[in-house]
């Protein structure tokens, strides 16, 4: 079809809401603001923070850190071409070709559909955030033997200082 799709959350961290920091519904909407759609091409990775306001006015910034993944086209593709079948003589004795057309499947096109690492906080601290998916990121494509939980787990587990306070 036209290649429009809709997101679809595969994994999260924390797995249950915190009392007093829910997940934000509709978070996949967010991370492809023109949509999700397939590209025949792999794209460069992205980043960018959106500033979500819940219902008392408080800050959640999103962080998103796409990158593209090879699937396989779910349709497959036809390719039609005339081919010569026989040779026939006109009156004149010369050949002519009779052309039929001939269907034969053509390999399924490489197409590429986003992903998207998201995390959400209440502090803005872009550039911790960039670093911080980009290792996510890094250990996923490399195929690191390390889990993703023990990693979320220590990223979440560290201290980020206050903007000008005390290391």
């Amino acid at each position: 079809g036209s290649g429009d799709g809709q997101g679809q959350i595969l994994q999260r961290f924390p797995e249950k809401d915190w009392e007093d920091n829910p997940f934000p519904q509709g978070i996949e909407l967010f991370c492809q603001p023109s949509g999700w759609q397939l590209f025949p091409e792999r794209n460069p990775p992205t980043f960018f923070v959106a500033v979500l306001t819940d219902i008392n006015s408080e800050r959640h910034y999103c962080a998103c850190f796409t990158f593209w993944e090879a699937v396989e086209s779910p349709h497959p593709l036809w390719f039609v071409s005339p081919q010569p079948q026989s040779h026939a003589r006109n009156g004149e004795g010369e050949e002519e070709e009779e052309e039929e057309e001939a269907s034969a499947p053509v390999q399924p096109a490489q197409l590429f559909a986003p992903k998207s690492l998201v995390l959400v906080s209440r502090l803005d601290h872009a550039e911790v955030f960039r670093n911080s998916l980009g290792l996510i990121y890094t250990i996923y494509v490399d195929g690191l033997s390390v889990s993703l939980e023990n990693v979320i787990g220590n990223l979440l587990t560290c201290t980020i200082p206050i903007t000008g306070g005390a290391q």
